[in-house]
């Protein structure tokens, strides 16, 4: 049910998307000398298109930010993910709305060249000190610093 896909303020007079909060999922993979993200290279025509950001948006009416992490992995990207486990989460509360990154890890091999282009213009793996370097979402900017200090659990 797409009831809450609307825009919302939080205590700080902020504008987001989706009045019960949002969630995105960061998939992580090992590599043989650190990890990769898998991150999104937002559509031009999206709210901050051009920015680097996880696949995500609003958490619907019944749904754990879970849920909706993988939902929208799905919606945007029409990756099925949902054999991936869940290795940590970061929820970056604004006071009555949140976004909820989650960190997830699979076990299967993702292929990227099945990919449908839709919210975003790009998917890529790219390594935590890329990331640093990139033009990021706003909220994902934010969150950085203390999403990277998770990549090592799990």
């Amino acid at each position: 049910m797409r009831d809450t896909n609307r825009w919302t303020r939080c205590a700080r007079g902020h504008r987001h998307w989706g009045s019960l909060g949002a969630a995105g999922l960061l998939l992580v993979r090992r590599t043989p000398s650190d990890v990769e993200l898998l991150l999104q290279h937002r559509a031009d025509w999206v709210h901050h298109g051009g920015t680097w950001s996880v696949p995500g948006g609003a958490i619907h009416t019944g749904e754990t930010p879970w849920q909706a992490a993988l939902r929208e992995v799905a919606e945007e990207t029409d990756l099925d993910l949902s054999a991936a486990d869940e290795v940590a989460r970061h929820v970056d509360d604004h006071g009555g709305w949140s976004y909820t990154t989650i960190v997830a890890t699979v076990h299967v091999p993702v292929d990227l060249a099945r990919v449908t282009i839709g919210e975003q213009q790009d998917l890529a793996w790219l390594d935590p000190a890329t990331v640093d370097t990139l033009s990021l979402h706003p909220g994902f900017g934010d969150s950085w610093p203390i999403v990277r200090t998770l990549l090592t659990a799990g």
